[in-house]
């Protein structure tokens, strides 16, 4: 239902705009997508966190790692149920570990380091780790994102070690955690997506 409501919202957009050509056409009809899309999935998504008694801090996970995953980039689910379940993997179950599970201090820092290791290796690799639908192509916005991405990730970690209250600082460092996960090239396999600027390169080398 959201496709075709979105197929019919760009068809229109298109009429009145004869200069939006084939390619600009599927970049708008994927921002409908998600935008409409994100409505009613936002609102499952708060249901089960109030149901599960931890919406305050799902909400928490997700004004915490926004920034992180804003210019890192990851994987998006391609039906929306898929999406709602990754979605609340992501935020909910990160707001459920945070608050039941209790970090010794030489276990915290030991899991803050390795995630650290393991997040510069990935943004080296993979950030920012964009999509088939919304390419990234444009070399100084792809350093800019990278740079980004060491400093928000970085900074992040060192907030959680900081920081008094044990929840936050384990919603900071699992969320730092899953989304390094949701950019590394393993999570894009087994959720059938590309990376956009590898296909890109490949398509302009035919």
């Amino acid at each position: 239902m959201v496709e075709t409501i979105c197929n019919k919202l760009t068809l229109r957009i298109r009429k009145k705009i004869p200069d939006v050509d084939d390619e600009r056409a599927e970049i708008i009809n994927y921002g409908l997508q998600l935008l409409i899309g994100e409505i009613p999935k936002t609102f499952i998504i708060m249901a089960i966190a109030w149901i599960l008694g931890v919406l305050d801090l799902t909400i928490l996970a997700l004004i915490f790692m926004l920034p992180y995953r804003t210019v890192s980039g990851g994987v998006h689910l391609k039906t929306h149920i898929g999406c709602i379940v990754a979605t609340s993997i992501f935020y909910i179950g990160n707001a459920i570990l945070s608050k039941y599970l209790v970090l010794e201090k030489v276990v915290q820092y030991t899991i803050t380091a390795a995630v650290w290791i393991i997040s510069m290796i990935m943004i080296k690799l993979y950030a920012p780790a964009d999509t088939e639908a919304v390419p990234i192509l444009r070399k100084k916005e792809r350093k800019l994102k990278k740079i980004l991405s060491y400093i928000i990730m970085s900074t992040t970690l060192v907030i959680s070690l900081l920081i008094r209250n044990t929840i936050i600082s384990n919603i900071l460092l699992f969320g730092t955690m899953f989304q390094t996960i949701a950019i590394s090239r393993f999570i894009y396999k087994i959720t059938g997506n590309k990376y956009g600027h590898e296909e890109y390169e490949k398509s302009t080398k035919k």
